[in-house]
């Protein structure tokens, strides 16, 4: 035996064929309790992992990497660029892949990969998975999942310190009435982002007021609706932080439709500097999550699994920073009041 016991030493030291000791190990049906319990002793008595890096040195290849996306809108967009641009010059084709979410709720990311692993792809991206303990023998790297770090590879932004500096900003510009748009309480990147909102808040002595924080779960009809409620009070806020740059423009029509400027009455910040950021007649200020190096960034930890090496980081955070553009501004000296 090597240095490395593989599964084939498994399969032999178990009496079973590969196929059996590969189901056992990853939980799959169609095999007896007896022979799964004798086929994970065997794994723990020669110390076999049943690794991301050990099931991709397979031998059949199908030279395509997959992308799986919850569905095709701006931030995902930007990762698929990203993860484009890195495979320009490697032997792989991009497959681009959004399955049906009808029943399936959370851990639509099993059956796509049920679907495509080992047959259609060699290895799988999965961007904003809901879960991230699907079972499969090719190579699997998360994108900025729901449930943070996990046992397979993560890449993601730096949340926190993205909602930090975006609300330091408004502060820094005299702003004390602050409104913030919430993203999806499930998503823990939009969690991170209240975190680092309240965070400067109460750096500055600003106490936290309930009254300012809205949930606009990422849909732009809640946000719009809660933005009118938040803008239409007597005692409105300044300035919004809004959880993504979707929400952030939301946030800005709604203001608008109300009677109030922006920045002049109103200062707006978003998250993610998507190409509509830039498209509106106020370029909006913004933090910007550098989307398609988060897409490089998952191609490059691909491809070195896909080679049998380890990852000199299994979780990868990449920084994020301001971008201040036409949406904020100092905050207006006159108390605000209903338009």
């Amino acid at each position: 035996m090597g240095a490395r016991t593989t599964i084939h030493d498994v399969a032999k030291a178990a009496g079973v064929s590969v196929s059996t000791v590969s189901k056992a190990v990853n939980g799959r049906y169609g095999i007896a309790d007896a022979t799964v319990r004798r086929v994970l002793d065997t794994v723990r008595e020669l110390g076999y992992e049943s690794s991301l890096v050990a099931s991709s040195m397979r031998a059949r290849r199908t030279g395509v990497i997959g992308v799986l996306l919850a569905d095709f809108e701006p931030f995902s967009a930007e990762i698929l660029k990203g993860v484009g641009a890195a495979m320009h010059d490697s032997a792989f084709d991009l497959l681009a892949y959004a399955g049906s979410h009808q029943g399936a709720g959370d851990g639509w990311e099993r059956r796509s990969l049920s679907r495509l692993s080992g047959t259609l792809i060699d290895a799988a991206i999965m961007v904003t998975p809901t879960v991230v303990s699907a079972a499969t023998e090719i190579p699997v790297v998360a994108v900025d999942p729901h449930t943070g770090r996990a046992d397979l590879p993560t890449v993601e932004s730096d949340s926190f310190g993205g909602a930090l500096a975006a609300t330091r900003h408004l502060i820094e510009l005299g702003h004390r009435r602050i409104g913030f748009l919430a993203g999806r309480p499930d998503l823990r990147s939009a969690g991170l982002r209240d975190a680092g909102y309240r965070r400067a808040l109460a750096d500055a002595g600003i106490p936290l007021d309930p009254a300012l924080i809205g949930v606009g779960r990422y849909d732009l009809e809640t946000t719009r609706e809660s933005a009118r409620v938040m803008l239409a009070s007597a005692s409105r806020p300044t300035a919004v932080f809004a959880a993504n740059d979707l929400s952030a423009i939301a946030v800005i029509d709604v203001a608008q439709g109300l009677g109030l400027r922006v920045p002049d009455d109103l200062s707006v910040i978003g998250f993610d500097d998507v190409p509509e950021a830039t498209r509106r007649a106020l370029p909006l200020t913004t933090i910007q999550q550098p989307m398609r190096r988060l897409g490089a960034v998952a191609a490059d930890m691909v491809f070195t699994l896909l080679t049998g090496r380890e990852l000199d980081e299994m979780h990868v955070i990449l920084p994020t920073r301001l971008i201040a553009r036409a949406t904020t501004a100092p905050a207006p000296s006159a108390s605000p009041s209903t338009p």
